[in-house]
């Protein structure tokens, strides 16, 4: 569900290497050393991560946060003491090497450009066999699941205010790690899209919960997902629940971080009981280890 980062329309001014001197000392200093402490994602600029980009109050631009967009797509702004702080979520499909976001303050007569890099990263590949139904389609499964995935490209598209007020989440449910996120699947002998989320193993019917505070934006049960919860956090960030036995909300229910939002299942594509746990960031998906403890985040043994 993601789309390669575009070099988009021609700009105006660029912000590039040189981001103002204020901002690149923060940027020196290691914005990714400070993130637990200041509620926020550990920076990861590599395909499935997460920048963090630091970016200098404009003149006269009051509160009034500046519109930032990448690949065409709404960007997180935060505001911090002396600065805004740009979280971009960075596709698994993105070439390493140069990105660009477009900036349009309040004011200004035209956008400005900021450039950022990223770098290489080799995910793992993962071998898995499930019923030859779920990876060879017929025909109205193959029309299924384009309806499901248009909806779904929908529900990841919301964009609502305010923030979020931490991008620390809470881990869904305890269990062990049994996949990695970013990792090369293939299913049956024939690749697939690389996964996109975290699998967490626990037993049928453990309680999921709400990873923070938020909205439920989708419920249903996907041919590939199976039972699924989308819940909406502010500014693009969303977490998916998938795989569930039973769903416990519905759409436009407000929820709690840590209430419970379904049980763990089977539905869906998969080899057994877990929970597929998903974050996306301006429609595309991140990894979750990046946005939770690091007990939660600490990678299963082999």
């Amino acid at each position: 569900m993601s789309s390669a980062p575009v070099a988009g329309p021609s700009l105006g001014r660029r912000l590039g290497p040189s981001l103002g001197l204020a901002a690149a000392a923060l940027a020196l200093s290691g914005v990714s050393g400070s993130a637990r402490a200041l509620g926020l994602p550990a920076a990861s600029q590599v395909p499935g991560g997460v920048a963090l980009l630091p970016l200098a109050f404009g003149p006269d631009e009051g509160s009034a946060a500046p519109s930032v967009r990448y690949a065409g797509q709404r960007v997180m702004v935060l505001r911090q003491a002396d600065r805004w702080l740009i979280v971009v979520g960075i596709p698994l499909d993105a070439e390493p090497g140069a990105g660009a976001l477009a900036i349009r303050r309040a004011k200004a007569p035209a956008d400005e450009a900021l450039d950022f890099q990223i770098s290489a990263k080799e995910y793992r590949v993962q071998r898995l066999t499930v019923a030859p139904s779920k990876v060879d389609l017929s025909n109205k499964d193959l029309q299924r699941v384009a309806r499901e995935q248009d909806h779904l490209h929908q529900a990841l598209a919301t964009f609502a205010d305010p923030p979020p007020a931490t991008l620390q989440l809470l881990p869904p449910v305890d269990g062990v790690r049994s996949g990695s996120f970013g990792s090369r699947r293939i299913f049956n002998d024939q690749p697939r899209n690389p996964h996109s989320g975290m699998d967490i193993a626990a037993a049928l019917g453990t309680p999921v919960r709400a990873a923070a505070d938020g909205r439920v934006i989708d419920t249903g049960r996907y041919f590939f997902n199976g039972n699924t919860v989308l819940i909406d956090h502010g500014e693009g960030l969303i977490t998916m629940y998938c795989h569930l036995s039973a769903i416990g909300v519905h759409a436009g229910e407000p929820v709690s971080a840590g209430a419970i939002v379904g049980k763990v299942g089977a539905t869906g594509r998969v080899t057994g009981p877990h929970l597929h746990f998903g974050v996306a960031l301006n429609r595309v998906f991140v990894d979750p280890a990046l946005f939770l403890p690091p007990a939660a985040a600490s990678p299963s043994p082999p």
